[in-house]
């Protein structure tokens, strides 16, 4: 977890900043290792700007560590995307913090379900959605029916139930 001396902040920023772009980068080389090529769903850089979406960059000890988006996917559902965190800055509460606020903003923002699409070699995060409550979906885009892909989706918290 972090601690008071390595402070977590989360901003707001532009898919296209230099720091999330870096991030994203970061990303896309990760499913390079894990799947032998970069995602092919791609994101426009306007879909994550407020109010169609939000992209945000963690930051641990003033150090950017992780980053994570949310876009429109239908009415009344967002899809989560780029959600990462760099290797030094894992296991210590960086991504369920992204994921946190990104399921809040994305409640206070109308909507009411969020869906995701990760994959079978990424067990880390599928046991972080896993634990956010995050079951099984029905696939949708380019990885439809692709054997190591893993739909995930939740329903977003509401004044009667608050996020996990």
């Amino acid at each position: 977890m972090c601690t008071s001396a390595e402070a977590l902040r989360l901003r707001a920023t532009g898919y296209d900043d230099p720091v999330a772009a870096r991030l994203v980068e970061a990303v896309q080389q990760e499913y390079v290792v894990r799947y032998g090529g970069r995602d092919a769903m791609t994101v426009d850089p306007g879909e994550v700007l407020p109010p169609r979406g939000l992209f945000l960059v963690a930051e641990l000890g003033g150090r950017p560590a992780g980053c994570g988006g949310w876009r429109v996917h239908a009415a009344g559902v967002v899809e989560l995307k780029r959600m990462y965190v760099e290797p030094w800055a894992r296991r210590r509460g960086v991504a369920a913090a992204v994921l946190a606020e990104l399921e809040r903003t994305a409640a206070a923002a109308g909507h009411t379900r969020v869906v995701l699409n990760s994959g079978d070699r990424q067990p880390e995060a599928l046991a972080l959605y896993a634990r956010a409550g995050y079951t099984p979906v029905a696939g949708y885009g380019v990885y439809d029916g692709a054997p190591e892909a893993v739909f995930l989706g939740r329903d977003l918290p509401t004044d009667e139930n608050e996020v996990s």
